[in-house]
């Protein structure tokens, strides 16, 4: 019988979260601070979104971003954290195996999703924590 690996051994514990009444200037900063591309908003422990680095490059309009790449912080003051994250979450509890977490990033076309048990946000697992797990086994 296999050795089945649980999501929980790959993860991303310590957790750069946003919350719902944190701003979009606090976000872009988080992004770069930690140099990641996912956060998850959440109320209390309960996670209520996802935000990713994408939707403020969505957001930002083309005339808003200057020559270095950065985004205006002009764009942010029109858009909440809760009108720009992405709302139907899926999430997998620390127990789902790694190849579970592995075919729902390909089959939904996600690249991070949120660990989550009891309601409780507990951890992030993204397509960068697979492919060094990958990388460990090859």
């Amino acid at each position: 019988m296999k050795n089945i690996q649980l999501v929980s051994a790959i993860m991303t514990t310590k957790i750069v979260k946003l919350k719902k009444d944190d701003d979009l200037e606090r976000a872009e900063y988080l992004f770069k601070k930690h140099k990641i591309r996912h956060i998850p908003v959440v109320d209390g422990k309960s996670i209520i979104g996802m935000l990713s680095y994408t939707d403020l490059l969505r957001i930002s309009f083309v005339d808003a971003v200057d020559d270095d790449g950065e985004i205006e912080s002009l764009v942010y003051n029109m858009f909440t954290i809760e009108q720009v994250m992405a709302k139907n979450v899926v999430s997998v509890s620390s127990t789902a195996s790694i190849k579970e977490v592995a075919e729902i990033l390909t089959k939904r076309e996600f690249h991070a999703l949120p660990v989550v048990d009891d309601n409780e946000l507990v951890g992030i697992v993204t397509t960068t924590d697979l492919i060094e797990f990958l990388i460990m086994r090859l």
